[in-house]
């Protein structure tokens, strides 16, 4: 971490540059919810790729794990695997014809 003035007034303004930066994608996030890409899953796409960099950044500067040990980018890379793992489930399990067919159907 910063012991000098020097170092935080230079950790300071890499808050500043990286707060204005999530302000941009900020925005750029709430200008793509109004314009309409070729299809929707690719506006789902983008926007979840400026929130995961937005993501990123907040973890890397305000929680600061661009400081810490190897270990904790491995436990951090099995639990980005587990929730993709989660999320696959949950879109195979919708598509599963045995579980929905007739589930929701009025006429039984």
């Amino acid at each position: 971490m910063a012991d000098s003035p020097e170092e935080i007034y230079k950790s300071i303004k890499k808050i500043k540059i990286v707060g204005l930066l999530l302000g941009v994608f900020t925005i750029a996030t709430v200008l793509l919810s109004f314009w309409e890409l070729p299809t929707h899953s690719l506006n789902i796409l983008v926007g979840m790729i400026l929130a995961t960099f937005k993501a990123g950044l907040v973890a890397l500067i305000f929680m600061h794990l661009n400081h810490e040990s190897k270990m904790i980018y491995k436990i951090l890379a099995f639990t980005i695997a587990l929730a993709f793992a989660l999320f696959f489930l949950f879109v195979f399990s919708a598509h599963d014809p045995l579980v929905f067919s007739g589930l929701y159907d009025s006429n039984q």
